[in-house]
């Protein structure tokens, strides 16, 4: 058919499996706003936790944060033990907040995200005094089954510290591209 409409309810090889290319390189395919695409484009599995109570971040430590006891979304339960750890391999947009209570003087204070609590794959760095809120957010790779990622805290008040629970500790990500 050239230059027509094609309406059908399902296309299939003609085998019943393999692959089905529509287009070809160079082209692009057009999906009309409002229409929903299943599955191919979802940016999941993704995550939300927050949590209810303090921790203590001890002076010039990492210090992993911990009790992130509320779970807000999490759509493949990929998250768990303070931990995020997808079943579906890919790039994932991750994000930590982490707050401070009650008042600091000046210090060093950074919110760092690990993959495999290596290195730190993103983190804040910012000399600060009040009430500090630092967000930490990358892009990361992860391999669908052993890779994780967890949220870690470091200050140098020359005292351990207590941050904050609720909104001002969140932890959160999403998948964005698949492997």
């Amino acid at each position: 058919m050239a230059d027509g409409t094609l309406k059908v309810g399902t296309i299939t090889t003609s085998s019943g499996s393999g692959t089905i290319t529509l287009g070809q390189s160079g082209e692009t395919i057009t999906i009309p706003t409002g229409t929903t695409v299943a599955g191919a484009m979802s940016n999941t599995p993704a995550f939300l936790a927050s949590s209810s109570g303090e921790v203590a971040v001890a002076n010039t430590t990492e210090t992993k944060i911990t009790n992130y006891s509320v779970e807000i979304l999490d759509t493949d339960g990929c998250f768990a033990s303070n931990r995020f750890t997808p079943t579906t391999a890919g790039y994932y947009y991750i994000f930590g907040t982490v707050g401070s209570y009650p008042n600091w003087t000046a210090v060093n204070f950074n919110v760092l995200l690990k993959k495999n609590a290596g290195d730190a794959f993103s983190y804040t760095s910012n000399y600060t005094q009040g009430y500090p809120q630092h967000q930490a957010v990358g892009i990361v790779y992860l391999n669908g089954s052993s890779d994780y990622v967890e949220v870690f805290c470091y200050q140098n008040s020359g005292s351990s510290r207590q941050i904050d629970g609720g909104v001002h500790r969140r932890f959160g990500g999403y998948r964005i591209i698949g492997a």
